[in-house]
C-alpha cells in the first residue's frame, strides 16, 4: 500500500479517529437496544425509514472504522489498538474476519481493477459483481452464522419480551437486517462500483477516479469513501482527511492548468 507522502490537509487531530470510532460504538449500540425495544407498529411509516437510514449510515461508520484501522490509522503508532478495535468493529458489522478482511483490502490497494483484484468486478455483470465483492469478504460460514444470529434474536424477543413472533422479526429487520442491507449497497455503489467502474480509462495507476461531490454530500454519500483516487494515493490519511486532501490535489490541478495557459 506504498504512496507518497500525504499532502498537509488533515486538519483533525490524529485522536480523532478514535473518538469517532467510539462515538459510532456507543450510538450503534443504543440506537439497536432501542429500536429493538420499541413497539414499531406504532411508528409512522417516514419515521421508520428515517430511523432505518440513520442506522444505515452508523452501520457503513462502523465499516468505515474498520477500514481506517486496517490501514492502521484509526490511532497512529498503536497497531494493537487498530486491530483491536477494527476486529470489534467488523464483527458487529457483519460478523466479518478481520485478518480475511484486511488482506483482500490489501490485495484491492495492491492491483486494483485487476483479476487479482477482489473488490473488482472479474469480467462479470452488476450483480455477479455484487456477490463477487461480498463473498471476498463474507464466507459462507460467516453468513449463516449472522442469519443464525438474526433468527436468535428474534426468538430471545419472542420469548423474554413477550412480543408475538411478527413483531419480534420487524425489531430485528429493521435495527439491523435492512440497515446492514443498505450499508453493504453504500459500499459497494460508492466506495467501489463508482470509482472503479471504468478501471481502463482512468488513466492512473490506482485504476480509480474520484466522485465529484462538495464535501459535504461526499460525507453523506460514504464517508468520503467516493474521493478514491486521493484515497488510493494516500491511504495512510484517515478518512475525515480526504476532502481536505481533494480540495489541494483540484488546487493543485487548477493551478498547473493555470501555468500551461500562460
Amino acid at each position: 500500500m506504498g504512496a507518497r507522502e500525504p499532502l498537509p490537509a488533515v486538519l483533525l487531530g490524529p485522536r480523532f479517529g478514535l473518538a469517532f470510532a467510539l462515538a459510532v460504538l456507543l450510538v450503534w449500540t443504543a440506537s439497536l437496544v432501542w429500536l429493538l425495544a420499541s413497539d414499531l407498529q406504532t411508528w409512522s411509516a417516514p419515521a421508520l425509514v428515517l430511523v432505518v437510514v440513520l442506522r444505515a449510515l452508523l452501520q457503513s461508520g462502523l465499516f468505515i472504522v474498520g477500514h481506517d484501522a486496517m490501514h492502521r490509522t484509526l490511532l497512529p503508532g498503536q497497531p494493537r489498538v487498530n486491530d483491536g478495535l477494527g476486529q470489534l468493529v467488523l464483527t458487529l458489522y457483519a460478523l466479518l474476519p478481520w485478518r480475511r478482511s484486511r488482506l483482500n483490502h490489501r490485495r484491492h490497494h495492491q492491483a486494483p481493477g485487476s483479476p487479482r483484484d477482489p473488490d473488482f468486478h472479474g469480467g462479470t455483470g452488476l450483480a455477479g459483481w455484487f456477490r463477487r465483492f461480498l463473498g471476498a469478504y463474507l464466507p459462507w460460514p460467516r453468513l449463516l452464522m449472522l442469519v443464525s444470529a438474526w433468527c436468535l434474536l428474534t426468538y430471545l424477543l419472542t420469548l423474554l419480551g413477550g412480543s408475538p413472533w411478527p413483531q419480534a422479526a420487524i425489531r430485528v429487520l429493521a435495527a439491523w437486517i435492512l440497515p446492514l442491507l443498505l450499508s453493504a449497497l453504500q459500499l459497494f455503489v460508492v466506495g467501489t462500483v463508482l470509482p472503479h467502474r471504468r478501471a481502463e480509462a482512468c488513466g492512473n495507476r490506482h485504476r480509480a477516479e474520484s466522485l465529484a461531490l462538495p464535501p459535504w454530500l461526499s460525507l453523506l454519500a460514504c464517508y468520503h469513501f467516493g474521493y478514491h483516487w486521493e484515497h488510493h494515493e494516500y491511504p495512510q490519511v484517515p478518512w475525515f482527511g480526504l476532502a481536505g486532501v481533494r480540495r489541494q490535489h483540484l488546487d493543485q490541478l487548477q493551478l498547473s492548468s493555470i501555468r500551461l495557459t500562460r
